[in-house]
C-alpha cells in the first residue's frame, strides 16, 4: 500500500474514532492535488529531500481578499537559524495578541475600536500588544491610528493557526 493510501486510511479510522466525519476539498486530482504538484516540481528540480509548501486564497469578512504561497527546500529549512523565528513565534504565544489579530482580521482596525472589545485588557495593556504585533511584523500602520496585519502575513497567519489545531 504506498503512502498516500496509507495516510488516507489513517485519517479515516481517526475521524471514525472521534465520530465525525473529516472530508478534504477536491481542488484538483485528488485529496492531495497540492501535494502531488510539490512533488512533481520537487523531482523536475532534482530536489531528492523534498520540500513544504503552504499556500492560501482568502477572503476576510471585511470583504479584502488575499491570494499567497511560499515553499522551501527541506535541506534549507533544516540549515537555517530556528531561534531567529522565536520573536515572531513569541509574539503569537499570547492569547490577548491572538484576539487582537482576530479581531483586526474582522474589520476592528483602531486602538479605540480594540479597547471597545471584551476581555483585552485596558487601553495600556493593548498598546503594549500591539506594539508586540508590530515589532514582529504580524502587525503595521498604515494610517495613524490603525492597524492591519500585512498582506504577506494574512496566509501565514492563518497556516500557522490552522497548524496549530489537534
Amino acid at each position: 500500500m504506498d503512502l498516500e493510501a496509507r495516510v488516507a486510511d489513517l485519517e479515516r479510522r481517526l475521524a471514525a474514532l472521534e465520530g465525525e466525519r473529516r472530508t478534504k476539498p477536491r481542488l484538483g486530482d485528488g485529496d492531495f492535488w497540492a501535494l502531488n504538484g510539490l512533488r512533481e516540481q520537487l523531482a523536475e528540480a532534482g530536489e531528492p529531500d523534498g520540500g513544504v509548501l503552504f499556500t492560501g486564497a482568502v477572503r476576510l469578512p471585511t470583504g479584502e481578499q488575499y491570494a499567497w504561497q511560499d515553499g522551501a527546500l527541506t535541506k534549507v529549512v533544516l540549515a537555517e537559524d530556528w531561534t531567529s523565528a522565536a520573536e515572531s513565534f513569541a509574539a503569537l504565544g499570547h492569547p490577548v495578541r491572538l484576539r487582537l489579530l482576530h479581531e483586526i482580521l474582522g474589520g476592528r482596525r483602531t486602538a479605540a475600536e480594540l479597547a471597545d472589545s471584551a476581555d483585552l485588557g485596558t487601553t495600556g495593556q493593548i498598546y503594549h500588544h500591539l506594539r508586540q504585533l508590530v515589532g514582529a511584523g504580524w502587525l503595521h500602520t498604515p494610517g495613524r491610528g490603525r492597524y492591519e496585519v500585512p498582506p504577506g502575513r494574512v496566509v501565514p497567519l492563518l497556516v500557522a493557526l490552522s497548524a496549530s489545531r489537534s
